[in-house]
């Protein structure tokens, strides 16, 4: 069996094509079903979010699933491989295992150590077990990498710093106040960075955000979505004396905000703070508006040395992330090597429990005058025995199986101790039992199946009925 994860992200692929890879949360649980039924895939979970497409899968075959794969996503995303096939990257393996730990701790996406990933690996994965798209592999694999992930962002300040621009403005904002539930901010321009700004704003406890545009239909669109209030730039010149937190962001080839509104506006405010942060090119305020008393002016430059530093503070601590992530690694790798020695360990304790059961029946029927408390101190003492002289070749063969030449060495073990009908026996149950399994899946996707049509049958002769009446 292989590990592969197929995909794209915004690395590999522009928004325009990513953007046709995208899957509604009604979609996911149809596209892991088809991704199921696909040849070879044994398990599976798709983790799909606005930069990145992924499909995890355990296989039978590596390369020839890779094409099955492709097939799938050609078939479900209705696009010609040779349309996507430069976008994707494939992984196998450790690569692969590698990958999600990566991915799933913020290390690989387009801001370093950003925590909404975690969430979306979680709860894809949390889908696919729902949908029983996912088996001994896959729950071990994807439960270590979210607990993993959930003590790097715990035990290093990884998602601590600023790292975009709009966000370092509110960071700023609140090394200065403290708190922004208290506060008036005023927002000047409706674009991008305004509504990212606004956004960052809004989830640190900003309850009274004015927006102003030279277009007030923009401001209200953009105000609406935060609950704020839109306004025009007169009126915004004459609230100034009452906003303690100003974040402009507008095109103007001019300042908008000059030197004689600030020093108007602080002449009312009684000796109270404004802040005042310019992150528009070319600037919106005047730069001497910074050294009036009591006026905090930041501009972009400001703010991109803050963002600089704190992807310095995030580089370094995703270097121990990466420490902890090949640590996971060789956990994951030895629980691995020792799945296919488990049920020769299994076949070797049922053999020695059944050679005690016997050797103390014999006995007992030897020594029909011990009572009942000598036959369970005997019983425990056999038992044992028997623990600690198989103890020692179970550690053993398991550090075998984590060895290059692991299939001789579990070979030979079988041989050694003559384990050989047991093992039969024990594979020959395992195989019985995913061939219920299977069945059971089958006869109850063709119970659906016949369910559907029956109701399809009565739903159109209730239509026939209707329209006859």
């Amino acid at each position: 069996m292989h590990l592969i994860v197929v995909g794209l992200n915004y690395r590999t692929a522009p928004v325009e094509v990513r953007e046709r890879f995208a899957l509604s949360e009604q979609e996911m649980p149809l596209a892991l079903e088809a991704l199921k039924q696909t040849t070879g895939i044994l398990e599976g979970v798709i983790v799909a979010t606005c930069n990145r497409t992924e499909l995890y899968a355990v296989v039978d075959r590596a390369q020839l699933c890779g094409h099955y794969i492709r097939a799938f996503m050609e078939q479900w995303f209705k696009i010609s491989r040779k349309e996507f096939n430069s976008h994707l990257y494939m992984y196998e393996d450790d690569q692969a295992i590698e990958h999600l730990f990566r991915v799933t701790s913020g290390l690989d996406s387009m801001i370093i150590g950003e925590t909404q990933i975690l969430g979306q690996v979680r709860d894809a994965f949390f889908l696919a077990q729902e949908q029983k798209a996912t088996g001994t592999l896959f729950n071990r694999l994807f439960k270590q990498a979210i607990t993993m992930a959930k003590r790097a962002h715990t035990e290093t300040s990884i998602g601590e710093s600023a790292v975009s621009v709009s966000y370092a403005a509110v960071e700023l904002g609140k090394r200065i106040f403290g708190r922004f539930d208290d506060k008036k901010v005023m927002i000047v321009g409706a674009g991008k960075m305004s509504e990212l700004t606004a956004q960052h704003l809004h989830s640190n406890g900003a309850k009274e955000v004015f927006v102003v545009n030279r277009t007030l239909e923009k401001a209200q669109e953009l105000a609406e979505k935060f609950k704020g209030s839109a306004m025009a730039m007169d009126e915004a010149i004459d609230r100034l004396k009452d906003t303690d937190i100003v974040i402009s962001s507008t095109g103007a080839d001019k300042f908008i905000l000059t030197r004689k509104h600030i020093e108007a506006a602080m002449a009312g405010r009684k000796k109270k703070p404004l802040f005042l942060i310019d992150i528009a090119v070319p600037r919106d305020i005047e730069p001497s508006c910074g050294d009036i008393p009591n006026v905090f002016l930041y501009d972009i430059d400001d703010l991109e040395g803050i963002v600089e530093t704190n992807m310095a503070k995030r580089r370094k601590e995703a270097a121990i992330i990466e420490d902890m992530i090949a640590e996971e690694q060789e956990i994951y790798q030895l629980w691995y090597s020792t799945l296919g020695v488990s049920p020769v360990i299994r076949a070797l304790q049922e053999k020695a429990a059944a050679i005690q059961e016997t050797t103390l029946d014999n006995l007992l029927r030897k020594l029909p005058e011990l009572d009942e408390r000598q036959v369970k101190v005997i019983r425990k003492l056999t038992k044992s025995i028997v623990n600690q002289v198989i103890h020692d070749p179970i550690l053993r063969i398991k550090e075998l199986a984590a060895e290059k030449r692991s299939d001789e060495a579990l070979k030979l073990f079988v041989q050694l101790f003559a384990l050989e009908n047991e093992v039969a026996h024990l594979k020959a149950e395992e195989k019985a039992e995913k061939i219920s399994r299977k069945e059971h899946a089958a006869s109850t996707k063709e119970t659906d199946t016949a369910s559907n049509s029956v109701l399809d049958a009565q739903n159109l002769l209730s239509q026939l009925v209707s329209a006859l009446r």
